[in-house]
């Protein structure tokens, strides 16, 4: 690799990197993408011709670099500091030191645990980026697997992938997954609940599948018994996994409460059928509540520490998830996102 093709990878690096800090700090969405797909111009020029617009002072001329961006670019190739990324990642140091205080005994042993994330989406759906975009970051955070889990067709406000797309993106994953062996692209789905509690998706394409987490999106104020009769019916389902983020409470912006149903009874369902209860780490869902998953701790269930990242940046959010799941003494061992992808997929495909 030739230097000015040495320096463009760290220019390229470097934008990704304020995307991703940004995305995890939950910055405006707007802020990221500018980053995210400046790297991706940056990236597809030819080594020289980058060169030759930095030593011009040109590099915001290029489609969709503006004058923030080209500064990361120019600051990088001629090897100063980026002052921007240099604040972001002390934010984030800070950050991280007050969870680090705050959390109980047990939380950064079971995050150095996990492997992987059961629940990410891609722009196939409502996510910000690509499928590579996604499995980037996850490589960076050290993890060994990662599974994208785009919505099934009822939900049309996010884009919900129909039985055609969705057999597209499996076939994508696939070929993605020979370039970046040994990591696995799990292939997955997010499917609704629907009001009956079946499940939004075509049952042969499901069983196809590595990964299926359900979730009710829809009519969360329905009645509780009626609510636990769907549910139930959804866990008992061969195809599910993971019942993802359980009362679909909203804790920032526009708020919405937790639905209602008979925990207990749905909780003791997932550990007689071996879905497993998902430990929700977005910061505005933070699902189940302390109440519920100290249920489901009782009841034995097993747990999938997820991001339910939406951005790449959003990947880095399980420490969140690590933290709860200490407060209730639930181990590694419990948390099937710690597992090998070998024994996760042996649970998942039978």
């Amino acid at each position: 690799m030739t230097d000015a093709a040495a320096r463009r990878d760290e220019a390229v690096a470097a934008l990704r990197r304020v995307a991703f800090l940004l995305e995890r700090a939950q910055a405006s969405s707007y802020r990221s993408e500018a980053f995210r797909t400046a790297a991706g111009v940056v990236e597809q020029q030819p080594p020289d011709r980058l060169a030759a617009l930095v030593q011009a002072g040109a590099v915001s001329e290029l489609t969709s670099v503006g004058a923030r961006t080209a500064g990361v670019v120019e600051n990088v190739w001629r090897g100063r500091d980026v002052p921007y990324l240099r604040e972001l990642e002390e934010a984030l140091a800070a950050t991280l030191a007050t969870e680090r205080a705050a959390a109980p005994a047990g939380s950064d042993e079971l995050r150095a645990a996990l492997r992987g994330d059961l629940h990410a989406h891609s722009e196939a759906s409502d996510g910000a980026t690509s499928i590579q975009e996604m499995v980037l970051a996850a490589l960076e955070l050290g993890h060994e697997y990662q599974a994208i889990t785009d919505h099934s067709p009822r939900l049309t406000v996010a884009n919900g992938l129909s039985a055609a797309r969705l057999r597209g993106q499996v076939e994508h994953v696939r070929a993605l997954n020979r370039a970046v062996a040994p990591f696995v692209v799990l292939t997955g789905i997010e499917v609704d609940v629907l009001d009956d509690g079946s499940l939004d998706q075509d049952p042969a394409l499901l069983a196809e599948l590595d990964v299926v987490v359900a979730s009710v999106h829809s009519k969360l104020r329905m009645d509780p018994a009626a609510m636990t009769r769907r549910m139930l019916r959804a866990v008992r389902d061969p195809h599910t996994d993971v019942l993802g983020h359980c009362t679909g409470r909203r804790l920032l912006g526009k708020q919405r409460p937790r639905s209602e149903f008979d925990a207990r009874a749905v909780f003791e369902a997932c550990a007689e059928h071996g879905v497993a209860v998902e430990i929700n780490c977005r910061p505005d869902r933070l699902d189940p509540p302390h109440d519920l998953l100290a249920i489901a701790a009782e009841v034995g269930c097993d747990f999938a520490i997820d991001t339910d990242a939406h951005a790449p940046g959003q990947l880095d959010w399980q420490a969140v998830g690590c933290a709860r799941a200490a407060q209730h003494g639930i181990t590694a061992g419990r948390v099937i996102t710690t597992w090998p992808v070998e024994r996760l997929l042996a649970r998942t495909r039978t």
